[in-house]
């Protein structure tokens, strides 16, 4: 039976602040630590940033990736959450 997102972890990281390339590095390699809990659905990833280049350069290399990615605008931030394709 496959978990749902609501039963997944979150590991969440709070990357406002910086700016691309660095808050793209930050999200490469968290999401690459832990790829195997997240495309199992595990885990699921959110990124805190209120730079707006990140919500185009980090959605777009994780999709590449083979990720689910989401933006939410939240006030001052924005929320990336990163999930794995469903079965």
């Amino acid at each position: 039976m496959a978990m749902t997102f609501e039963q997944s972890e979150n590991k969440q990281f709070d990357i406002r602040g910086q700016i691309c390339p660095s808050s793209l590095l930050v999200a490469l390699r968290e999401v690459n630590k832990r790829q195997q809990e997240i495309k199992a659905g595990h885990q699921h990833l959110t990124l805190l940033t209120d730079n707006r280049d990140s919500t185009t350069t980090i959605p777009e290399a994780l999709i590449n990736m083979g990720y689910n990615v989401s933006v939410v605008k939240e006030g001052s931030y924005y929320v990336i959450t990163v999930e794995g394709q469903p079965a």
